[in-house]
């Protein structure tokens, strides 16, 4: 991404070969501007399933502004998140850790699949941390994992309850 390096992106955005490219990338509302500039990946791994990812979707409108103000052009993407919390003790447990896997596959394709400059991925639960960072280190491209923070607390009777709370309530 500097002036003496072709960026990445120019394999998909520049040269009159790539003009369905572009044309595909106009009609996602992108402009000639936004082509003539670096493409970098705002991943998130926000989801309603589970509190731990359900803030991530209001945090990506922060990075992609960053993104502008260092020159480059925001492409956003999601990717699946299975729960921990959500599915322990039944049998979508068994997806849990395969989803790592899954996650860090699905950025990495897309990142290089669309020849993507860097790439910041907003994660929140256990599992899209370690596979942000998988699929930053596989594409070796400028980038950042941002957790996005522990779940807030819920209220029950004037004070805090955690969800630890709740699985000791259950003896779990």
């Amino acid at each position: 991404m500097t002036a003496n390096k072709p960026n990445r992106s120019d394999a998909i955005t520049k040269g009159p070969s790539r003009a369905p490219a572009r044309a595909m990338l106009r009609g996602a509302g992108l402009t000639d501007e936004d082509l003539a500039r670096p493409l970098v990946a705002v991943v998130n791994t926000w989801s309603t399933v589970t509190p731990c990812n359900l803030h991530l979707a209001v945090l990506a409108e922060p990075a992609r502004r960053g993104v502008r103000a260092g020159g480059a052009t925001p492409i956003d993407f999601n990717t699946i998140v299975v729960s921990d919390g959500v599915t322990m003790g039944a049998e979508g447990m068994r997806a849990s850790l395969i989803s790592r896997e899954v996650i860090a596959d699905s950025i990495e394709l897309a990142v290089r699949g669309h020849a993507l400059d860097g790439a910041i991925i907003l994660v929140g639960c256990d599992k899209t941390i370690p596979a942000a960072a998988m699929a930053l280190a596989r594409l070796d491209i400028p980038g950042v994992v941002f957790y996005g923070g522990t779940i807030l607390p819920g209220r029950r009777d004037g004070r805090d309850l955690l969800i630890q709370d709740v699985f000791e309530a259950v003896g779990a």
